[in-house]
């Protein structure tokens, strides 16, 4: 926080109020809020506790210190609710006010001109993004729009590896995939007839159906060509 206000004490701010303000700022600041301006009283008598107003993206905040300084009181007022700003330049320093949509007017004099300024143009930019958001939300949105597609395109270029890696696996693993016979039943030579124990007359109409079934699946399973098995079929069903 030191770092981010340090800007600030270029411009006639009470460096031990900017710092007694800003310790008590770090616990007082909401998530994603940040301080756009510090501005600090500056009376022509000697001030040792001076007034204070800050400006963040989300609202103004004005410190009174208290108690010989020991404490301060923070009344905070959000950008939604305030109505206008002023400034009105005197010959010792400037007064800052404001009114709000409750019609309360709260204001805080001798703020050094250059500070008031500063305070005036950073309020009218906040009032301006209240009244005419089309232009913050657009550049919202086309932030939004550049991530996500960049998002997307990351997707996009995980899936297609992904794809190509599942292809070449599945590839690979029809390549190596053997032919491996279910059944137990000895191999037939391709160009031999089938020797049985017992001629196809012998057999009965079971025998000669199942003895059909195992070149049916001999022929599913690639040992015996289409014509063998025509062959062995015409001459079992002869027999049936």
């Amino acid at each position: 926080m030191k770092d981010q206000i340090k800007k600030f004490l270029n411009e006639e701010q009470d460096p031990k109020a900017i710092e007694k303000i800003t310790s008590k700022l770090n616990d007082l600041l909401m998530r994603n809020e940040e301080v756009g301006y510090i501005a600090v009283q500056k009376k022509p008598a000697l001030t040792v506790f001076p007034d204070s107003i800050v400006l963040t993206n989300k609202r103004i905040i004005i410190c009174k210190p208290k108690n010989l300084g020991l404490s301060m009181d923070f009344t905070d007022y959000t950008w939604d609710d305030i109505e206008a700003t002023f400034v009105k330049e005197n010959i010792l320093g400037s007064e800052f006010s404001f009114s709000t949509k409750t019609d309360l007017t709260i204001s805080i004099d001798y703020i050094p001109k250059i500070q008031a300024r500063k305070i005036f143009t950073y309020a009218k930019e906040q009032l301006d993004l209240i009244k005419n958001p089309i232009m913050e939300i657009s550049h919202e949105t086309t932030t939004s729009s550049e991530e996500n597609y960049v998002e997307f395109e990351d997707v996009v270029d995980e899936v297609e590896e992904v794809e190509e890696i599942e292809t070449e696996e599945v590839t690979s693993f029809a390549e190596i995939m053997p032919v491996v016979p279910v059944y137990t039943e000895p191999a037939v030579a391709p160009s031999a007839p089938v020797v049985a124990d017992r001629k196809l007359s012998e057999l009965s109409q079971d025998e000669l159906f199942e003895k059909l079934q195992n070149y049916k699946r001999l022929l599913d399973n690639g040992l015996i060509m289409q014509g063998e098995y025509d062959v062995f079929k015409k001459e079992i069903l002869s027999y049936m």
